[in-house]
């Protein structure tokens, strides 16, 4: 006796489907699982024996073999438990066969039967409807699978559930999508104390998604300002939530189903590892930039990080992807986001203060930030320096501009951007526009073009760098509404870019 259904393994934000094949022949009874499983899926004949055995039945006394096809490719985590069982209960004629065989499904089971949540509900249900498979998950999984809607999403509490409604005694309902949140408890702005100039660079920088760095002595208000870039990022549009949700689901990070409109905004610790930033590990997870898919990342303490980490978020700064090699798979996972980035100027952080600068300087300050590599510090687009703020500007009462102000105009500049990229696959901001299509948008005026030779000239911009400045200079543009690219957008870029420049 044969039976066959479906689920998935998934291969960085891939689902590949997977066929589980299930075989009761005569012999000596046993229960073997084959197809390259890991640990947590060998032990899922465990658990698939104690839930059957909870709805009352005995698995028969005969050489039962599960194969999980194709038998190449790495199965790993405890969702097989859940397909593994149906195939076996269709084997034993609990369950109809041929309904069963347009049926994907995952789950991990309890040893009393109840279906326990399991990551990736959402990817496996985008793989059901490629497929044109219905899926069956786990209850708390449904609301985050049924944002697909080209697929019939059940999820049952438990095993016996799902023999009830096959059998025709109680119908399970289809799932329904999770909530839609927007994150409105955001950090004004306005809580910041002077460095206007500072602001207006954070707002060029979500304007445009370009990668920010602040260098500034400690209590200058860098992780401050920071903390305020989610308040001013516009929402995600649905694709980008959807992508980004996919990428979250497989970290179990989404919360009770619901699909998050708010960019992501991750800040990891300086003590993490490569992995941890990049992603990796013994299955291959999604790393922080992954996790800051369409949002920002945040890295304070810069020259903190270990070397290497920083050296390994080069490439994927340029791509927006990031592939990790291993012996039996490469995984490739989006990583398209803005890094944010703060430092001190030198390790004591006095640098630009004689009377308290370490007796070292200006060369420790040149020994901090020399930990930070040329090319990495090439591919900020915008740098400031932050200065202490002056005593009697934090006496002052809050004034200025508030974050529902500025997150309008960035807004509005985003808009800008979206409309003339629409055409344009995988561009949605001018961070992202290559030399050829900047050519076509930039459309510099005559003086423009000048100050832009002239400053590559002397300051011997890198060709990297010739191209960011342009890039800068149009979110400029856009924030004001030109439709040109005019001299004072291009100086404000270029005063952005040669922060420190001699």
């Amino acid at each position: 006796m044969t039976a066959r259904s479906y689920t998935v393994a998934f291969l960085g934000v891939e689902a590949k489907t997977i066929e589980v094949q299930v075989s009761l022949a005569s012999g000596i009874p046993a229960f073997n699982l084959v197809g390259l499983p890991d640990k947590a899926v060998s032990e899922a004949k465990e658990r698939v024996r104690a839930a059957i055995t909870a709805m009352g039945l005995a698995l028969p006394a005969k050489r039962i073999t599960i194969n999980l096809s194709p038998a190449d490719i790495p199965k790993v985590g405890s969702h097989f438990d859940l397909p593994i069982a149906l195939t076996l209960l269709a084997a034993m004629d609990v369950l109809p066969k041929e309904q069963l065989e347009s049926q994907l499904s995952l789950g991990e089971l309890s040893l009393d039967g109840t279906l326990v949540a399991v990551k990736g509900a959402l990817p496996a249900a985008v793989a059901a409807a490629s497929s044109g498979c219905s899926l069956i998950c786990p209850q708390s999984c449904g609301p985050e699978a049924a944002w697909v809607d080209a697929v019939q999403v059940l999820a049952p509490q438990n095993l016996l559930s799902i023999v009830n409604h096959f059998s025709g005694r109680n119908i399970l309902q289809t799932a329904t999508p999770g909530e839609i949140t927007i994150n409105g408890s955001h950090r004004d702005i306005l809580d910041v104390r002077g460095q206007e100039k500072a602001k207006r660079a954070l707002e060029i920088a979500a304007a445009g998604a370009h990668h920010f760095l602040m260098v500034g002595s400690p209590g200058s208000g860098k992780s401050m300002l920071a903390a305020r870039l989610p308040g001013i990022l516009p929402p995600l549009d649905p694709k980008e939530a959807l992508e980004t949700s996919m990428i979250h689901s497989l970290a179990g990070v989404l919360e009770q189903g619901g699909i998050s409109r708010s960019r992501p905004f991750r800040t990891p610790h300086h003590t993490a590892s490569t992995a941890a930033i990049v992603g990796g590990g013994r299955s291959a997870k999604p790393g922080e930039i992954s996790l800051a898919h369409n949002g920002a990342l945040f890295l304070d303490e810069l020259p903190e990080f270990s070397r290497t980490v920083l050296e390994t978020l080069r490439q994927p700064l340029e791509t927006g992807d990031v592939v990790i090699a291993r012996a039996n798979a490469h995984v490739r996972y989006p990583c398209r986001f803005m890094l944010v980035a703060a430092a001190n100027p030198c390790k004591c952080g006095y640098l630009a203060d004689p009377e308290r600068a370490c007796g070292r300087a200006p060369l420790c300050g040149e020994d901090y930030l020399g930990r930070i590599s040329g090319p990495m510090m090439d591919r900020f687009d915008i740098r400031i320096d932050m200065p202490l703020v002056n005593i009697r500007d934090l006496s002052d009462l809050p004034n200025g501009e508030n974050s529902a102000s500025i997150a309008k105009r960035v807004l509005d500049a985003r808009q800008i951007q979206t409309d003339r990229f629409q055409h344009i696959s995988d561009v949605n901001t001018n961070s992202e526009a290559d030399g050829n299509l900047l050519e076509t948008i930039l459309k510099l005026s005559s003086e423009s073009s000048s100050l832009l030779d002239q400053a590559a000239s002397k300051f011997h911009l890198s060709a990297r760098a010739y191209f960011r400045v342009q890039r800068v200079a149009r979110t400029i543009a856009d924030l004001a509404n030109s439709k040109t690219t005019e001299k004072p957008h291009l100086a404000e870029a270029l005063g952005y870019r040669l922060v420190g420049t001699a």
